[in-house]
């Protein structure tokens, strides 16, 4: 009897897996982007736990309102970071990551920007208050520069590239065979 050979051998090479989780630069995430949402990541909790540590409000909705954009941002912002910079964010499907990550942090400029001006506006003028306007203002900034170098970097997300150009800015020249039988011998 021959040796015992395996009916269907591997016919491409396999691919060395890295053990390691965290992966960066990945294809949606350079090592300058990662960076920035780490810091949008710590400037976010910072404004959070500043915010939690508030004992007295006179007007309370602004400070509600700020709590919720700077925890929003701190922990949506973590996971986006982590999927990002792992292959979790091949496993889950999602073929529009840079766009969803440019919506992503566009909005929460936004918002942050709209909680740091109503609760700057509307506060006791404690330290505690001021210091979480401050992160919240710098987190702000933070975003807005993710957003400004993703256009820089990648371009507009949302940009049609459908049109197409002539090579030599001429207009392209018809074909000069017919593809129909029936026209060609009309011809």
């Amino acid at each position: 009897m021959a040796a015992a050979e395996p009916v269907y051998s591997p016919t491409t090479v396999s691919e060395t897996k890295s053990k390691k989780w965290l992966i960066v630069p990945t294809d949606n995430l350079d090592k300058f982007r990662c960076l920035i949402k780490v810091v949008e990541v710590l400037l976010s909790f910072v404004a959070f736990i500043l915010e939690e540590v508030v004992t007295n409000c006179m007007s309370c909705s602004p400070l509600y309102f700020f709590e919720f954009i700077s925890c929003t941002a701190f922990l949506f912002t973590a996971l986006l970071l982590i999927l990002l910079a792992t292959t979790l964010h091949k496993r889950v499907g999602i073929n529009c990551w840079p766009s969803l990550d440019f919506v992503y942090t566009a909005l929460m400029a936004a918002f942050f920007l709209i909680a740091s001006i109503v609760f700057a506006s509307d506060n006791g003028g404690t330290d505690l208050e001021n210091a979480a306007v401050a992160f919240g203002f710098l987190a702000t900034v933070t975003f807005l520069v993710d957003a400004g170098w993703f256009v820089k970097t990648k371009g507009f997300p949302f940009k049609k590239t459908n049109q197409q150009a002539a090579s030599n800015g001429e207009a392209p020249v018809a074909e000069a065979e017919k593809l129909n039988r029936e026209q060609n011998e009309a011809d």
